[in-house]
């Protein structure tokens, strides 16, 4: 398999008032092209900034993000747009146009990129029948639950027809019958669409169920670098040792 993406020597720092805050620590990782791979850690571990480097939505303070063998922190202003736009977001919270229907959110990315509206409208279209709301094209956000909320950010978010897609933390708000749902939906668009998927999260059961290799974060560090079996089986940082003994202690109180 081919890298789709690489993070070299990655660090992020912050200013605080006289404070320097490093949130990402030199951090180092390679995700094969297609593949659904995980990055987990409690909350401040330093998540959501590394993953917003992988677009420069954060520029890293230092190291080279690659996609596709290029590197975007050296990349001109046209050519990190045109990265950008093969990779997709999807957030915690939905981050719908509550204006506009659901046909148009779907639309929005294209309207951006120009496209004619009657080629969006058929693209869009076709999403929503992938994310199974072919019949919610003119309802509203406000008429949507949250998982159906979640289906319409994700049909947004391959409207650009992107080679990555980047999930901060989609299921958190969601219930656990909906979180499945909406896993069972990601996993559907990798196998059939071959979309490298991100996954940023908290959630132990959320890597056990959808990914094949998994990043622990620690303070803003790599703690540990496995697939999921042997994250599961034979955790080695107490990372992630912490983290499968929140998750024991969570599915005793489902089961309670």
């Amino acid at each position: 398999m081919s890298k789709v993406i690489r993070a070299v020597n990655v660090s992020k720092t912050f200013k605080v008032g006289a404070e320097t805050v490093t949130a990402v620590d030199n951090i180092s990782f390679e995700v094969e092209r297609g593949e659904i791979f995980g990055i987990i850690g409690l909350s401040g571990a330093g998540k959501s900034t590394l993953v917003r480097t992988l677009n420069l939505l954060e520029r890293p303070t230092s190291g080279q993000i690659f996609i596709n063998d290029t590197d975007l922190t050296r990349a001109g202003i046209k050519d990190l747009r045109l990265a950008r736009r093969k990779i997709g977001m999807i957030f915690q919270h939905f981050n719908l146009l509550m204006q506009r229907n659901i046909i148009d959110n779907v639309c929005f990315p294209m309207e951006i990129q120009k496209i004619k509206r009657r080629d969006a409208l058929e693209r869009a279209y076709k999403l929503l029948e992938v994310v199974g709301l072919s019949d919610k094209a003119k309802a509203y956000p406000s008429q949507l639950s949250g998982g159906q909320k979640q289906r319409v950010a994700i049909a947004r978010a391959l409207a650009s027809n992107p080679e990555i897609i980047l999930c901060d933390e989609a299921t958190s708000a969601l219930d656990p019958q909906t979180t499945r749902s909406v896993l069972d939906l990601l996993r559907k668009i990798n196998e059939e669409l071959g979309i490298t998927i991100i996954v940023i999260t908290h959630e132990m059961s959320v890597v056990r169920d959808i990914c094949n290799r998994v990043l622990v974060l620690e303070n803003g560090a790599v703690a540990e670098n496995s697939t999921v079996d042997e994250l599961f089986k034979h955790p080695r940082s107490q990372a992630a040792k912490d983290l499968l003994l929140i998750r024991n202690v969570d599915d005793k109180r489902r089961a309670i």
